[in-house]
């Protein structure tokens, strides 16, 4: 068991290191610019990871729903961003949603499905109306599908993990614990 954890912190904490920039859609395109996208930041691969956790820790119809609520509600968000709509305290909500996920994993707290899918599409509004801030020169269209792919793709590597170390167990609770950890030194930092 010590050995499934060290290899998922390691795994975890080698897909954070290299974040450098973001691909320059010019040169990349627009597909390739959002793919790219949730992957160069640690709060993004954080939550998105935590959401697969918290679904194989809810179990049943939780394991596509809350995923995909996620998914949905954060291409929601991309299109308030790039349609003016001014949106509140994106940042600080993006901070806490590292925490409040990372919380949710850590006490292995189990909510009804449709409750759980609101908390996530809560937050991943704000996830959405970021990437929608910073499109640049990306087309809007590509680059929503990239980063929306790599968002269900994270998501899909959390429920893979938390399913294979055994749901509500010990080591998705610690690693809960870790990205809550995570989202206050993100937060100090």
């Amino acid at each position: 068991m010590l050995k499934r954890l060290l290899l998922s912190l390691a795994a975890l904490g080698g897909a954070t290191a290299p974040a450098f920039a973001h691909l320059n859609p010019a040169e990349h395109g627009s597909l390739l610019a959002g793919v790219s996208h949730p992957l160069f930041g640690a709060d993004h691969i954080l939550v998105m990871v935590a959401v697969g956790l918290w679904a194989a820790q809810i179990g049943g119809r939780a394991l596509w729903i809350v995923p995909t609520a996620f998914v949905g509600t954060m291409l929601v968000g991309f299109a308030l961003a790039l349609s003016g709509v001014s949106l509140p305290f994106v940042e600080p909500a993006i901070l806490a949603s590292v925490v409040a996920l990372g919380l949710l994993v850590a006490l292995a707290v189990r909510l009804p499905t449709a409750l759980s899918a609101f908390v996530v599409g809560l937050f991943a509004l704000f996830h959405g109306y970021a990437h929608g801030g910073e499109l640049g020169g990306a087309g809007a269209a590509s680059f929503a599908i990239g980063f929306a792919l790599s968002t269900a793709a994270l998501h899909g590597a959390g429920l893979l993990l938390g399913r294979a170390l055994g749901g509500a167990g010990l080591l998705p609770r610690l690693l809960g614990g870790a990205t809550a950890l995570g989202g206050l030194l993100l937060i100090a930092g």
